[in-house]
């Protein structure tokens, strides 16, 4: 858990990724296992607790995050002055349902730069098999001053 936090911002309640499997030159790859006692299941949904799909989506965008922080941390640059802000997600599906007590693995894949924005393919799955699969863009905006 302690190399996550050094990597991206994030924070609970609002970090949805356990572990980091490993980060190559070309993805990063994380778990996460759904417990029970989270806060959005007291909403969605009470007796049938389903995992917000929009919050699988940010899974996915804090896999991207750790594997762009990785990538700058070899470059030399400071972590602590850049924040990885989201500014595209397309071709979102959705596959199955995840449920409290699923063990997740989350994957974002680097495809291209341009300017400042990385644009990146993401998936979640569920005993290997596809819950979610997005593109999205993030930029690593760094600190002003």
């Amino acid at each position: 858990m302690e190399e996550i936090l050094k990597k991206i911002p994030h924070r609970p309640p609002f970090l949805f990724i356990d572990s980091i499997v490993e980060v190559t030159e070309s993805k990063a790859v994380c778990t996460r296992t759904i417990r029970e006692d989270e806060p959005q299941f007291e909403g969605h949904y009470p007796g049938n607790p389903i995992m917000p799909g929009v919050l699988l989506c940010e899974s996915v965008f804090q896999a991207g995050a750790i594997y762009l922080s990785t990538q700058m941390e070899a470059e030399g640059k400071d972590l602590s002055k850049v924040t990885p802000v989201l500014s595209r997600i397309g071709e979102a599906k959705f596959k199955q349902m995840v449920k409290p007590g699923d063990e997740i693995t989350i994957e974002a894949e680097f495809k291209e730069k341009l300017s400042k924005f990385y644009f990146m393919k993401g998936k979640v799955l569920k005993q290997g098999k596809p819950v979610l699969t997005l593109e999205c863009a993030l930029a690593m905006v760094e600190e002003e001053g």
